[in-house]
């Protein structure tokens, strides 16, 4: 889902997560019940330093191959993980690999065996790369942890290594259920906030809710009489749209339901459209929530796509449906606050009917580009210049 909202390009454009030369990683994910998961990420450029190699700086998973088992010798040599409960021995999976632009992360799934119960704490001694460069650093971050709030977690580091301190623990004791809960809230509003199309759905539905129409006429809108008219509407249609998409967000991350995200993703596109033509040339006469309701069960396939991202597993999975659900509903409630009032303040000017109108056909524009470029799973770049051009700005501002 193409992700395009010019204030967050902004602000996010100084939050950019990015790995660092002459360092390695630790991402680490947590699960009540299964133990403790991860990978270690390691730059080609220093695996050749580790081992005197010559692999191309941007390699490959066929490129690290051969090597794999030295790579992975060295890091049980160099790494260890334990607790009050005893050592634990780390067991290496699949292969992986991360683009960077100074040369590629090469990433070493692994698992650890023995976690029957999660400690409270966890001991970890890291010497990667020390000996072989004094300017090395070691960092670890937990990826996820659904009890201490962590969900999809890159960004935030939980402990540095160097040559002078290579042990440090990690409290896992922290944590409870609430602030697992509240983060899956937290993650709701975050992504209808960032969700460019959602927004854009819900505004074509918003748009004619302080006015109602007088004739058949494209500008034939008069505005309505009172707040408790305009307050009804918009009640009802997002009503439709939340059990709408409540449903298919609940039937999909249950996998009772699936459908291609192509296909959603194109679908989601296609209903601002249709919403904005709405706006025109009225579908279902004084039934705008039928729109609502139909494209809303996509927008839930379109949600549930961001909790498989966020790679969510089994633990916890009726708290982060009911967390994620209220988030999106909170944030969905703050962007009509924003933008309801407003309407409603100009909706007795001449220029409203206008403006609904001009707004229509360019949110029209707008999701015919969209729909053709996830039919075809093709790139027009035309919102990739604009995002380029939100971040000049952002660096221009002196945000980045």
């Amino acid at each position: 889902m193409k992700k395009l909202l010019f204030l967050f390009a902004l602000l996010s454009s100084s939050f950019i997560y990015a790995h660092a030369p002459n360092s390695s990683y630790i991402f680490l994910r947590i699960y009540e019940k299964d133990g403790i998961e991860g990978r270690f990420e390691i730059n080609a450029t220093e695996i050749n330093t580790f081992f005197n190699l010559n692999i191309p700086k941007n390699a490959k998973i066929e490129d690290i191959a051969p090597y794999k088992d030295l790579i992975q010798e060295y890091i049980r040599k160099n790494v260890s993980f334990s607790s009050e409960m005893g050592d634990y021995k780390i067991v290496f999976e699949e292969l992986g690999y991360l683009p960077i632009n100074y040369g590629n992360f090469m990433e070493f799934h692994f698992r650890l065996e023995e976690v029957k119960t999660l400690p409270d704490n966890l001991n970890i001694y890291y010497n990667i790369g020390f000996k072989e460069d004094k300017s090395h650093k070691g960092f670890l971050t937990v990826e996820y942890n659904w009890k201490a709030g962590m969900i999809n977690n890159e960004a935030v580091i939980a402990l540095d290594f160097s040559p002078s301190e290579p042990n440090d623990t990690l409290n896992l004791s922290e944590s409870s259920v609430l602030t697992g809960f509240i983060a899956m809230i937290k993650q709701g509003v975050w992504h209808i906030w960032i969700g460019i199309d959602h927004i854009l759905f819900l505004l074509a539905l918003i748009l004619p809710s302080v006015v109602r129409r007088k004739n058949n006429t494209i500008f034939g809108w008069e505005p309505v009489l009172n707040f408790k008219t305009a307050f009804i509407y918009i009640i009802k249609v997002v009503t439709f749209f939340t059990i709408a998409h409540t449903i298919t967000l609940t039937l999909a991350s249950l996998e009772l339901v699936t459908l291609p995200s192509q296909l959603v993703e194109s679908i989601i596109a296609f209903s601002i459209g249709l919403a904005a033509y709405h706006n025109i040339r009225p579908i279902f006469k004084m039934k705008d929530w039928i729109i609502a309701f139909i494209f809303g069960l996509f927008h839930g396939f379109g949600f549930a796509s961001v909790l498989s991202d966020l790679g969510l597993t089994g633990e916890f999975l009726t708290l982060s449906l009911l967390g994620f659900n209220l988030g999106v509903e909170i944030g969905q409630l703050v962007i009509i606050i924003g933008i309801f009032p407003l309407l409603y303040l100009i909706r007795n000017y001449k220029f409203y009917p206008k403006f609904l109108v001009y707004t229509s056909v360019l949110l029209i524009i707008i999701s015919l580009y969209w729909f053709i470029e996830r039919v075809f799973d093709i790139n027009l770049y035309i919102d990739d210049y604009i995002f380029q051009f939100a971040y000049n700005t952002a660096k221009w501002l002196g945000l980045k």
